[in-house]
């Protein structure tokens, strides 16, 4: 039987040592590879074939995100898993819509962890239940509020801004004019129905976000 090969990228080797014990424990996976960031994951999948990464959302330099762009843009496999600390509430919704085949938090089970491999692996998508209530209701119609309703790059300027950066210097690490940044926060707020950064920094700390 042929083994569906993983590839785990996190910057933390032991928490690609405990995803990678947990997998261990199901017959038809195998870990055949690991990189500590996505510029290592990307060298990876064009040496060597996967059927599905295991993608930690945070890790330094490009993100788990960025990295699931780079690989729907240039590969039509791995099937890509994001791992996170973060709620489904965070980045679930625009982790699936950039193509991933399922999100799921640091604290998953085994038995689900490798039910969600085995369904990437086949071409199908994991999804929580709370998260097809969720989607269903998108689909119904009902418009994305919060974070969910800004772009990947408003949601950027976002968390810089609930991090406490200056425009300044969001502008100087996302390579952007102070005016551009102005302009991001202006449509942030009005989409958030917000009118002040501490409002921002609150709502990313109820989130679980900082």
């Amino acid at each position: 039987m042929n083994k569906i090969r993983v590839l785990l990228v996190d910057d933390h080797a032991i928490a690609r040592n405990g995803v990678r014990l947990m997998l261990g424990t199901a017959d038809d996976i195998e870990v055949t590879g690991e990189a500590g960031n996505a510029q290592e994951a990307l060298a990876k999948i064009a040496a060597e074939p996967f059927d599905v990464a295991v993608i930690d959302i945070t890790m330094p330099g490009k993100n788990g995100l960025d990295l699931l762009k780079a690989i729907r843009a240039d590969y039509a496999k791995p099937a890509v898993l994001i791992l996170s600390t973060y709620s489904e509430e965070v980045y679930a919704v625009r982790a699936l819509k950039l193509g991933a085949a399922g999100y799921l938090t640091k604290d998953v089970a085994t038995s689900v962890l490798i039910a969600a491999v085995r369904k990437a692996a086949s071409g199908g998508k994991y999804v929580s239940p709370a998260m097809v209530e969720k989607l269903a209701s998108m689909i119904g119609g009902a418009a994305p509020g919060g974070h969910e309703a800004l772009s990947d790059r408003e949601f950027e300027v976002f968390k810089l801004i609930a991090r406490g950066e200056s425009l300044v210097r969001i502008g100087e690490l996302l390579h952007l004019s102070p005016n551009t940044v102005t302009t991001y926060r202006t449509r942030i707020l009005e989409k958030m129905g917000m009118t002040t950064n501490a409002e921002l920094t609150r709502y990313a700390l109820e989130q679980g976000m900082l």
